[in-house]
C-alpha cells in the first residue's frame, strides 16, 4: 500500500502550539511506516516573534530542511492564531518552495483550514491537507504523487465530529513527549479564530491514551505532557473519564517519571482535582493557567468565563496543595477598549498573584473574530509600553522564584548538550520547569556510569 512513498525523503516544518508539534511527530511516524525517510538538520529557521502572537499559541519551529539539499516531500504545519501567524505561515511556505524546488510542497494546519482558497490561488503549494485529515496524510500524498484524484483532503471541521486518530510511539528528537488527548474548542473568546479552524470539542478515548503512553514510555521517554486545544474540557464519552481520571490512570504506568500538563482553564482546578493529583509522586507541580487579562472589564470583552477574583482563588487553592508550585500564564495587553485604568488593575492583580513566568502578548487583530471589529483599538506604542512593563515584572518574579530553590538538590531531565564560551553543559528542566545547565564535569564526577546523560534525570 502506498508503494510510491518508499524511499521518499520528508521534512516537516511546524509553527504554532504543542498540539501541532504532536501532530507533526505523528505525521512523520505515519509516513515512515510507508517507507518515507524523515530529514532533520541542525539549523533552525527563525520562529515568530512571541510578542506579536496571541496568547496560547507558543509559536516555535522544529528542525526543517534548510541546508539546500532538496527533499522529496516538504510539509508545513501552519498556524492561524493571529494575522501575524498567517503571515509567518505564508512566508515559510514560500521559503520552503524556494529551498526545495523539486519537492511536493504540502500545507496543513490551522492556516490551511482557515484560508484554503487563498492558498490554492497563490499557486505555491502542491497539496493541502485539513486539520482533521492529518491522520490520512500518507494516503493523500500517495494519491497526489501517483497522479490520482486526491479525495477527502479538506473537510469542514465543524461538520466532522470525529477525533483525528493520530498515534505516536516515539517523538522525533525530543526527550519529553507531547500527547494530544483533546481537540476543538467551544469557548469562542472574542479574540480567537481557533474554534472555527479546529471545530467543536472532541476527546480521545482513555484506552487509546493509555496504550500510546505505555508504548512511548517503553521506548524510553520519561516525561509526557498532556496537551489539547482546550485540555480542561477533556471528557471521554464512552467511559466518562475526565482530565483528572486520565492523569491518575497514566500515573500508574511503570517507568513514567513525570506528568506535566499543557495550558489549563481555571475551572478545572477544583478541590477534588488537586486532592487527587497532589498525591501522585510523578505529577509535576507546574500549572500553566490561561488568564489573558487580570481586569474584569477586559475579561468580559474577551468573553472569558471567570472573574479575576475566581482566578486568584484558584491560584491560592493550588498553593495550599503544593509546595512552591510554578504558576505560569498568558497575558494579552492592548486588547480593544483596555484603558490605562484597566491595565493598571491588571498589573496590580498580576503583582498580587506573583506568577513564576508570564507569556506577554501584544493583542494582534485577527480577521474573522469579534474583537477585530471592536471599537477603541489600542495604538501599537501603547501596547509596547504595557508589554515592557509586564515583561519587567515577569523577569523579577522569575528571578525571585528561582532564588527560593538556591542550595536545594533538584531533579533535572537532561534534554541536550550545549557549549557556552568554551564550557560544556547538559541542559534540562526541573519538575517546576526551571531551566538548568549542569557542567559536564559535575555529571562525569557524580554519574560516571552514565555515558550519555541525555534523557536521564539527574540530581543537581
Amino acid at each position: 500500500m502506498y508503494d510510491n512513498l518508499t524511499g521518499k525523503t520528508v521534512s516537516i516544518y511546524t509553527l504554532g502550539c504543542k498540539v501541532n508539534q504532536y501532530e507533526s511527530d505523528a505525521m512523520y511516524e505515519k509516513l515512515a511506516q510507508y517507507g518515507c525517510l524523515p530529514v532533520h538538520v541542525s539549523e533552525e529557521l527563525p520562529s515568530s516573534d512571541s510578542n506579536n502572537t496571541t496568547a496560547g499559541s507558543d509559536i516555535f519551529s522544529n528542525k526543517a530542511d534548510i541546508s539546500g539539499n532538496s527533499v522529496d516531500i516538504c510539509i508545513i504545519n501552519t498556524c492561524s492564531v493571529t494575522n501575524m501567524a498567517d503571515k509567518k505561515s505564508r512566508q515559510i511556505i514560500s521559503r520552503m518552495r524556494r529551498m526545495n524546488p523539486g519537492a511536493v510542497i504540502v500545507a496543513t494546519g490551522c492556516y490551511v483550514q482557515a484560508s484554503a482558497d487563498d492558498i490554492v490561488k497563490q499557486g505555491v503549494v502542491d497539496l493541502i491537507i485539513g486539520n482533521n485529515r492529518k491522520h490520512d496524510c500518507a494516503r493523500i500524498i500517495s494519491e497526489f504523487i501517483g497522479h490520482e484524484a486526491v479525495s477527502d483532503n479538506l473537510i469542514d471541521v465543524n461538520k466532522c465530529p470525529d477525533y483525528d486518530d493520530l498515534k505516536l510511539s516515539m517523538p522525533e528528537g525530543h526527550t519529553r513527549a507531547y500527547i494530544k488527548i483533546q481537540d476543538g474548542c467551544n469557548s469562542f473568546c472574542t479574540y480567537c479564530i481557533i474554534p472555527y479552524v479546529r471545530g467543536r470539542i472532541k476527546s480521545r478515548s482513555l484506552s487509546d491514551i493509555l496504550s500510546e503512553i505505555e508504548t512511548i514510555v517503553t521506548n524510553g521517554v520519561k516525561e509526557i505532557v498532556l496537551t489539547g486545544i482546550n485540555l480542561s474540557s477533556y471528557d471521554d464519552d464512552n467511559t466518562g473519564a475526565t482530565l483528572k481520571d486520565v492523569i491518575c490512570r497514566i500515573s500508574e504506568i511503570p517507568g513514567l517519571e513525570r506528568i506535566r500538563l499543557g495550558s489549563l482553564e481555571p475551572r478545572v482546578i477544583t478541590e477534588e482535582f488537586l486532592d487527587a493529583v497532589s498525591k501522585l509522586p510523578n505529577f509535576c507541580p507546574h500549572f500553566h493557567l490561561s488568564l489573558q487579562s487580570a481586569c474584569n472589564e477586559t475579561l468580559k470583552r474577551m468573553n472569558r468565563k471567570y472573574t479575576i477574583e475566581e482566578f486568584i482563588e484558584v491560584c491560592n487553592r493550588i498553593r495550599r496543595y503544593f509546595d512552591r508550585p510554578a504558576l505560569t500564564t498568558d497575558v494579552i495587553v492592548g486588547f480593544p477598549g483596555e484603558t490605562d485604568e484597566d491595565f493598571e488593575i491588571t498589573f496590580d492583580n498580576l503583582k498580587k498573584i506573583n506568577f513564576y513566568e508570564m507569556h506577554v502578548f501584544k493583542y494582534s487583530r485577527r480577521k474573522g473574530t469579534v474583537a477585530d471589529k471592536m471599537a477603541d483599538q489600542i495604538p501599537e506604542q501603547v501596547k509596547n509600553i504595557r508589554s515592557e512593563k509586564l515583561l519587567s515584572l515577569t523577569a523579577s518574579n522569575k528571578a525571585d522564584f528561582e532564588e527560593r530553590f538556591k542550595g536545594e538538590p533538584l531533579n533535572i531531565l537532561i534534554e541536550e548538550k550545549i557549549n557556552d564560551n568554551g564550557n560544556t553543559y547538559f541542559r534540562g528542566h526541573t519538575e517546576r520547569y526551571m531551566l538548568v545547565d549542569i557542567p559536564e564535569e559535575y555529571i562525569n564526577e557524580k554519574y560516571p556510569e552514565i555515558k550519555n546523560p541525555i534523557n536521564h534525570i539527574i540530581s543537581y
